[in-house]
């Protein structure tokens, strides 16, 4: 799968009438899906249509939108719903303060509006709301908080809208909503989505509890295997993630190296999509509960059946009682365990993909019984050379906001991998120009420069949409690379030049 995309714009600037084409336009494509497009993806003024160019071009993309840009269908009326508001954030009194105005003001500016949902996303649910009353209007925070708690109502420039989870912000927060926009289990997930008007009503009352998360491990599997004696740092069931959910803000998420998960199930025999385990930089202790081939691919650890190693990407046989475990390497990061006949996991948006953020799952734990969803034979001794890790040169493609200076200040010198999760990796080097911008979608492997000049790479748990720009996009097949960097490891990036 080689996901890639690209933007249709209809304004510059906020916009009721084109947001409506926009979601009109997103609504009828929806309803009538090309095969091999991935997502569809609506902000503000734009939408990203994402596809796998292994399976459509762009040209049959643009034909397939092309019929309905012809004949675009009005958008229907959106439901109006009340979201009653504790006004008690801890930013309130400040912005009363620079607006000039008393705190009943500021409530009563805030809640007068029927706001319109112009997109959700950032995390799985989040509403943009706007346009904001002028005389409230303030530029985000200098320096963004690094949690902000669930359930904040939050303003900045000409929008406002509900943090439905505990994360990263740099809106001015000012009140509680008191009912949840995001809750996995409901069988309405989503309280609110694009094109919906929401009129926020000062009210009293508890702050609404943490939405749960929603497992997906079977906690009986039919046909068990494997159980967890001790867990890794983070192993995670995944499969190719999670499809068609954008537009909500659910994350992509997915194995990061691919190519290794694809080496692993290929060795067993089960097909691309088969949910198996990543484990991150170091691996559990498992217990056989019955007889089944298995296959480990990937780098920063090697395989131990009762201590004797398996050497290299291959598959192998395990008996009854043996022990599986994991013996770190010190090279690369994330590792990729395929059962024959896949991990047994229940699936939430047509994936089996755990998602952290969006409480979609968990990380294994102790006493954690894994299954196979399909039992059957695979021959084991089937080995494949891992290519060795050199010092990353990681090509560059233009980016939605690309320019010349940031192209050319990305590849002026090494970056340093600061740190890096399944949302992004932050990197530490020469300083590129960037800035605000409308919130958009934001691509797989996007390369999003931070207020301070420093480039995120966006990975497959990033938030949906974001508000700053992106110059430039690591090409598809240097992504699995960068997975398996460590913090303190450096790369260069490269301008790639396609072939004539």
């Amino acid at each position: 799968m080689t996901l890639t995309g690209f933007y249709l714009s209809f304004s510059e600037q906020l916009d009721l009438e084109a947001n409506a084409r926009l979601l009109a336009l997103t609504k009828a494509l929806v309803a009538n899906l090309l095969p091999g497009v991935t997502d569809i993806v609506p902000g503000y003024v734009n939408v990203y249509l994402e596809y796998d160019a292994e399976r459509v071009s762009k040209a049959q993309v643009e034909r397939w939108v092309r019929q309905y840009l012809e004949e675009l269908p009005s958008l229907e009326p959106g439901k109006q719903l009340e979201i009653p508001v504790r006004y008690d954030g801890p930013d309130l009194p400040w912005v009363a303060e620079q607006t000039g105005l008393v705190l009943d003001e500021v409530i009563q500016l805030h809640s007068e509006p029927l706001y319109r949902v112009f997109a959700t996303g950032f995390t799985p649910g989040f509403p943009f709301l706007g346009p904001l009353p002028e005389r409230l209007r303030l530029p985000r925070r200098n320096n963004p908080r690094p949690l902000v708690p669930a359930h904040s109502v939050a303003m900045a420039g000409n929008q406002t809208g509900i943090y439905p989870l505990p994360s990263p912000g740099g809106w001015h927060l000012i009140g509680t909503a008191l009912a949840q926009v995001y809750n996995p289990q409901r069988e309405r997930v989503f309280l609110l989505e694009a094109g919906d008007w929401v009129r926020f009503v000062p009210a009293q009352g508890p702050t609404p509890a943490l939405p749960p998360e929603r497992s997906l491990l079977p906690p009986e599997p039919r046909y068990p295997v494997l159980r967890v004696e001790e867990p890794g740092l983070l192993d995670l069931v995944l499969d190719e993630g999670r499809r068609m959910g954008g537009r909500y803000g659910l994350a992509a998420s997915g194995v990061l190296d691919a190519r290794s998960a694809g080496v692993a199930n290929r060795l067993v025999g089960n097909p691309p999509h088969a949910p198996l385990l990543e484990l991150t930089l170091s691996g559990p202790v498992l217990s056989v509960l019955e007889p089944v081939v298995v296959a480990f691919a990937g780098y920063g650890m090697l395989p131990l059946v009762n201590h004797e190693p398996v050497m290299g990407a291959q598959s192998f046989a395990l008996r009854k009682g043996d022990l599986l475990r994991f013996r770190l390497t010190g090279e690369g990061a994330r590792g990729y365990l395929a059962l024959a006949g896949g991990l047994e996991n229940e699936r939430f948006w047509g994936s089996a993909s755990t998602d952290l953020k969006g409480l979609v799952g968990r990380a294994l734990r102790a006493g954690d019984v894994l299954g196979v969803a399909e039992p059957r034979g695979a021959r084991a001794g089937f080995g494949f050379a891992q290519p060795a890790l050199t010092s990353p040169r990681i090509r560059l493609l233009p980016g939605p906001q690309y320019s010349r200076e940031a192209m050319r200040a990305l590849c002026a010198a090494p970056y340093e991998l600061v740190s890096g999760d399944r949302m992004g990796l932050r990197l530490a080097g020469p300083e590129v120009p960037g800035g605000e911008l409308i919130s958009e979608a934001t691509p797989l492997g996007a390369v999003q420069i931070t207020p301070q000049g420093q480039p995120i790479v966006l990975l497959q748990d990033r938030g949906r949409l974001g508000g700053y720009a992106k110059p430039a996009l690591v090409h598809p097949a240097d992504l699995p690379r960068l997975a398996q960097m460590r913090p303190g490891q450096t790369l260069r990036f490269v301008m790639h030049h396609a072939p004539a």
